[in-house]
């Protein structure tokens, strides 16, 4: 065998071994609920102040993370499949935490402000629970809260002229300080999501 047929399959077999690196990498931040190199903190203050709306059109600020546990998952309401899943789970975990649900804030923040009124909000989540509050916004503030809380968010083209949105899937666990406690994958079972969030309850 040549020299060069030689070194011609070892870097074969090195753009194999980082393609499979890669693919890990990209499996493990699915199942963390986050986009492939999108990294969140894993402990401590994070987050930016904001002025936003809240989906019945009152003000709101960074204080809503704040006083109680919180729950938060970004989204938006064009959502195919992703977005409404998740807040029907978050519903269930309401329902299941029993009186515990009222130390609990849970928040839906759109990450397509363009489409997301208020009012369009408030049409959406109240058809899955009267407790979800629903955050949007002016797009520029918006963005600015959203890369303060370290969320991956992308406006994807579609046919048409339509578009999309690629954002990060997993739900946030804020304490009741605003600091970071955690995340919920998507697609988590019940009973793993009722474990993180009575943990985190256990110290607020």
């Amino acid at each position: 065998m040549s020299g060069m047929k030689v070194l011609r399959y070892v870097l074969w077999g090195l753009c194999g071994v980082v393609g499979i690196g890669l693919g890990v990498l990209a499996f493990r931040a699915f199942e963390q609920g986050t986009a492939p190199g999108q990294q969140i903190s894993q402990a401590g203050k994070f987050g930016v102040p904001f002025s936003l709306v809240r989906h019945n059109g009152e003000p709101v600020d960074e204080t809503l993370f704040t006083g109680k546990l919180s729950l938060v998952y970004f989204g938006f309401t064009f959502c195919p499949d992703v977005c409404p899943t998740t807040l029907t789970d978050m519903t269930g975990w309401a329902d299941e935490l029993g009186a515990d649900a009222d130390r609990v804030n849970m928040v839906f923040v759109t990450v397509d402000p363009e489409r997301d009124t208020a009012e369009v909000m408030s049409n959406y989540i109240t058809s899955f629970s009267d407790r979800i509050i629903g955050v949007t916004g002016e797009p520029e503030a918006l963005k600015n809260m959203l890369r303060g809380y370290k969320v991956y968010f992308s406006k994807v083209p579609l046919e048409g002229g339509d578009y999309t949105m690629d954002h990060t899937a997993g739900v946030y666990i804020l304490d009741s300080q605003g600091d970071f406690a955690g995340t919920i994958a998507y697609g988590a079972s019940q009973e793993d999501a009722l474990v993180k969030i009575r943990k985190v309850l256990e110290r607020s």
